[in-house]
This record gives C-alpha cells, structure tokens and sequence, in this order.
C-alpha cells in the first residue's frame, strides 16, 4: 500500500472507532411498547481488509509462538491462542468509556471448554482462523461477551466444533461485522438476553454471516430489542438458518439457507416464543427482505405467538417439511412483492389448541408448483390473493 493510500486508511479507522465509541445506549427496561424503525447502531465504513487501520493491542503469530503486545508492550508470549488473545483484550485500558481495539494475525486452535471474553467498549478483528477443538459445556465460544456494551466483531473466521461461535448474553450495541463459520458441530452465533430477562438485549447490527456444518442454528437471538441484519447465508445445518425468539424491532435483509434443518420442523427463517410482539399486540415491526431456502426442512415457520412481521420475497424450493407453516400468528404478511414455492412440503395455516388461532395472515403474490394451499382451522381475517397455483391444489377457508 502507498503511502498516501496508507494514510487515508489509517483516518478512516480512527474516524470508525470514534464513531462506534459514541453510541448512546437506550434505557434498560421491558420491551418497546410501540413499532417503529430501532435506532439501531449507526453504520459505519469498515476497513477494506482485516486488520488494517489503528488498533491499541495485538496478537501476532510468528511460526508457533503468540506474542500479544499493548503498543511496545510485550503482554504476553507463547503458544497458546486463547491466552495470547485474551492478554491483548486485558490490556486495553481499564474503565474505558470508548472503544479500544485489538488486532490479531495468524491462526490457531482453542478448546470447545474455553473462551475470549470481551469486556465492554472492545472491538475485535481477526485476521486468521480459530478452529476449535475438544469438548465443553455450558456458554463457551471462541467470542463471548456477557453484561456488556458496545462490542464489535469485525472480522471473524471459526471452524472445528464450538458449542456456540459466538456468544453474547445481555449486551448492548453491538456490531457484527464479516463472520465466516465452517463448523462440524455446535451453534454459529447466539445473542439473548436470557441471563437477566428483566433486560432486553438492545441496539445489535450483524452485516454477514456465513455458517456451515453447525448442528444446530445458524443465528439465534432471543430476548433482543432492535437487531439489524444483513445477510444470513446457512448451509447443511442442523435446525434453523435464521431463528429469532421474542425479538422485536429486526429488519433483516436476506436468508439464503440450503439444506437447513433436513429431517427437522426448523425452518431456513422461523419466528417463536412471541416473537414481533409488543406489549399484548403485534404491530409491524420484523421486516425481512428476502427468505431462500433450498432442501431442508421448512422455508419459513411462525409459531408460538408470534407476528408483526411482513416478509417481502420468498423462494422456496423442494423442502422435506412445509414450504411455510404459520401457527398461531398474528399480522403476517408472506410474500409483499413476490415469491416461489416449487415442489417440498405444502404451505400450511394451522393452530395448536393451546394458544389463540391465527389472525391477520396475509399471503399473496405466490407462484406455486408442484405443492399446495392450505389452511385448517380457520382463522380470523385471512387472505390469499394473487396467488398462481401451477400442477397445485388449494383448500383454504
């Protein structure tokens, strides 16, 4: 890189961990009692490349030896990953109220029975890949952060067979940047507020995430308040591609899911546990773009009392379960602008016993193939419209 073109990089960095520093957290409480776009974390431009830019710590391999150091400061030296990385994270600045970051160069292995842990205003990038090794239990990740705010990932590439890729529990303002997880067992990433319920997850944006090979989900959040996401790529595994539980205020981009959840009800893109509702209603407030799913088990799945949420374009194709299941939901809305549904499981509106029937469901604009229609019971105020039925059948209300 030249001088100039160094240089510009350099400013450009500075301006994003200043700009990510300033986040102002919203207040901590129950979750929002009206829809409305979420003053999710603002944008800010990344680095072209991982690891460009000014950092305040590092963690560099040189043949097998880690060194980590705090500006000339030499923290630690060794072999170990884990403790190289997590002694350059210790180094930062104790008590501070804007982000630091660290920058690590090179690959290793970690234990499944361990973790980084991110204090809060911590930025991470990784230029490398942790490949995680061995057994553990309980919350473990390679990147775990829990009771914190204003954490960043920006690059991030795992393999091997974490329990989670990623954990974070209670956080604030977080950002997600380029996450790329090429797993054999384990949950790619998984953001809740399930260690204090009293306080909703708030502000969390994820730009990319490509997971493969985990057995269970590809993204999970549960409990968040105001999630921006980019795209979901998901493929062969275990349960869903996108799963979000009693979230509300998400607007997502894209689920591009092959082959998730085969042989399960998971779905490429599913809703549960009162996900989209605010308060004792479910106004629109989960936006999703576009859901793909190709094989696997369903293409799109809303259960348990969950609603709000208008998806805009659907291609689903040759699912083993549903094409989509709608269950006891509320204000849905399938297929805004367009979609497929090509051969795989029927596009089903049903309803457990135990929980109100469906209400407000709308699907339109569907060219179906090779599949079906149908809704039983029947719900309150549902429509079908425009919707093309090819070599199909349709037993609606």
């Amino acid at each position: 890189m030249g001088h100039r073109a160094a240089l510009l990089a350099a400013i450009a960095t500075v301006a994003v961990l200043a700009g990510a520093g300033a986040l102002t957290a919203p207040a901590q409480s129950a979750p929002a009692h009206q829809a409305s776009p979420h003053s999710a974390p603002a944008r800010t431009t990344t680095a072209a490349a991982c690891g460009e830019g000014g950092h305040q710590a590092e963690a560099v391999l040189s043949g097998s030896t880690w060194t980590a150091r705090h500006g000339s400061t030499t923290v630690y030296t060794g072999t170990d990953l884990r403790s190289a990385v997590q002694a350059a994270v210790n180094s930062l600045t104790s008590g501070r109220t804007a982000k630091e970051r660290v920058v690590v160069r090179g690959s290793g292995s970690m234990s499944a029975g361990s973790r980084i842990s991110l204090p809060s205003y911590t930025t991470l990038d990784v230029c490398g890949t942790i490949n995680v090794t061995g057994s553990g239990t309980g919350d473990q990740a390679p990147v775990y952060s829990r009771s914190t705010r204003d954490i960043e990932v920006q690059h991030l590439n795992v393999t091997g067979a974490p329990l989670y890729g990623i954990f974070m529990r209670n956080v604030q303002n977080v950002v997600l940047g380029q996450i790329d997880m090429r797993l054999t067992a384990g949950l790619g990433v998984r953001i809740d507020s399930r260690g204090d319920t009293s306080q909703w997850t708030k502000n969390v944006r994820i730009d990319n995430v490509h997971v493969s090979g985990a057995s269970s989900h590809a993204v999970e959040t549960y409990g968040v308040d105001g999630i921006t996401i980019g795209t979901v790529t998901a493929r062969d595994v275990g349960e869903s591609g996108l799963l979000l539980n009693e979230t509300v205020n998400a607007t997502v981009t894209k689920v591009d899911a092959e082959n998730a959840g085969t042989g399960t009800g998971y779905a490429a893109f599913r809703m549960a546990n009162r996900n989209g509702r605010i308060g004792s209603g479910y106004p629109t407030n989960i936006r999703v773009g576009e859901v793909i799913a190709r094989g696997g088990g369903r293409g799109v799945f809303c259960v348990s009392e969950s609603g709000g949420a208008v998806i805009d374009k659907v291609t689903l194709s040759n699912t083993g379960n549903n094409a989509v299941l709608i269950e006891n939901c509320h204000n849905v809305s399938l297929a805004a602008q367009s979609g497929t549904v090509t051969g795989g499981g029927e596009i089903r509106l049903a309803a457990r016993s135990e929980f109100a029937n469906n209400s407000d469901i709308t699907i339109q604009n569907l060219t179906v193939t090779n599949s079906a229609i149908r809704e039983s019971p029947c719900g309150t105020n549902t429509t079908f419209r425009n919707n093309t039925l090819v070599n199909s059948t349709q037993s609606i209300c």
